[in-house]
């Protein structure tokens, strides 16, 4: 590393902003929550199309789940209209950091995960998240490279470059201090740890959620104190899900996977509220400003804003699956909206007729109780094909049936005796 005494002096002059500088400054900031410094970055965009060397756009992600929805997406959305501008995105998989457990935005003190779940998670997150990068452009790097090393010495010399006073500032520590909710020291290292990790790859720029704003600050003053050209900061705003609301989330169950079936990603797309497509446009689309512009104006002019959500819905569907996947989901939400029945429902074979309503959509994992079933039929939210059932009481004799509940579950069953 290089000492405090050889940090690189500010240019003196500015290099101008082209015109190709200007694009790719607007599509950074398209979306995001705050770019600092945003003159800092436009120079280091003027001074990559000067030398021809790409920016190093650095992401670090804990795999502490396995699975991601379209809220993850909203920074690796980012990172893929900056790897098509020709930077080096670093795909950064913090196995050493989720050993110890990001207290960003918690009340408590998080469960660190062990080695085996890390490896687990992140083999699956980086294929899941190779649906938006390009992985044939992606650098890839665990920060247990230049973590593990550092050991007990190296740690504590880390430390020393960082106060408490500083680490105080963070505003979940401050709540659970006054909070008297414990706080144990490890959880400083986190940030650290994240720092360093920007030192060791000397980014340019990184990207995160708006909650980890304080943690790429850390990096930005540590590269600082080590005398590298401090790196400039991204956030994305968090997304809310389904029920415009709450941010996306699995927990609860507002959220669209995307592994998902393209039928149910399609229909759940479609389900948003007019004002949250804009925003589902802003954060998920790769549309052109000027086409989203184009659509908003159509819409504000009379259109129908229903053409615009399909719009996004078939753009996202074919990102994750197939354009052919698109047009099927298209056809099969059109012909749901007509009472038809989709053709990919599944087949479930059962016995015991005559059974009751109730059990027999808990069997066919329609319903999650017979007593979810039962308020189902109340609600007038149950067909036998097609037919609503009104009858909690009714017994189905052996035959095959088509059972919807509810807009989007269905099932063929054929029921023995």
């Amino acid at each position: 590393m290089t000492t405090s005494s050889s940090i690189p002096s500010a240019p003196s002059k500015a290099l101008p902003l082209t015109d190709n500088v200007l694009e790719a400054l607007a599509i950074t900031k398209r979306g995001v929550d705050e770019l600092l410094i945003e003159s800092e970055f436009a120079q280091k965009l003027a001074r990559s199309e000067q030398s021809g060397v790409p920016l190093r756009i650095k992401l670090g992600l804990d795999p502490t789940a396995p699975d991601l929805h379209l809220g993850h997406t909203v920074v690796l959305n980012k990172m893929r209209q900056l790897q098509d501008l020709g930077h080096q995105v670093i795909f950064l998989i913090g196995d050493f950091t989720s050993m110890i457990g990001d207290p960003s935005g918690r009340n408590a003190t998080r469960p660190p995960l062990t080695k085996e779940q890390v490896e687990q998670n992140a083999m699956t997150y980086f294929k899941q998240a190779s649906l938006v990068l390009d992985p044939a452009k992606t650098e890839i790097r665990y920060n247990s490279e230049w973590c593990d090393p550092l050991g007990a010495r190296g740690m504590i010399q880390l430390a020393s470059r960082y106060t408490v006073a500083r680490m105080m500032e963070r505003d979940d520590f401050t709540k659970r201090f006054k909070n008297g909710t414990p706080i144990a020291v490890h959880e400083f290292l986190y940030p650290l740890m994240q720092g360093y990790d920007s030192v060791a790859l000397k980014s340019d720029l990184e990207l995160g959620g708006t909650d980890q704003k304080f943690n790429l600050l850390v990096g930005r003053e540590l590269q600082k104190d080590y005398g590298q050209e401090p790196q400039c900061i991204l956030t994305m705003p968090l997304l809310e899900g389904l029920d415009g609301v709450e941010k996306m989330s699995k927990s609860k169950n507002n959220y669209i996977g995307i592994t998902e079936p393209g039928n149910t990603m399609f229909a759940k797309i479609m389900s948003i509220s007019d004002e949250m497509m804009w925003k589902y446009f802003n954060l998920l689309s790769f549309r052109s400003i000027a086409d989203v512009a184009a659509l908003k104006a159509a819409v504000a002019a009379g259109g129908n804003p229903r053409d615009a959500k399909v719009a996004i819905a078939q753009e996202i569907v074919a990102r994750f699956h197939s354009q052919q996947a698109a047009e099927d989901a298209l056809a099969d939400f059109v012909n749901r909206s007509k009472g038809g029945i989709p053709d990919d429902i599944p087949e479930v074979a059962l016995g015991g007729a005559p059974l009751g309503v109730a059990q027999l959509l808990k069997q066919a994992n329609l319903c999650a109780s017979t007593s979810e079933a039962m308020r189902m039929v109340e609600q007038g939210g149950v067909r036998v094909d097609g037919t609503v059932i009104s009858d909690k009481a009714l017994q189905l004799e052996a035959g095959t049936f088509v059972l919807q509940v509810g807009k989007r579950k269905f099932a063929r069953v054929t029921l023995s005796a």
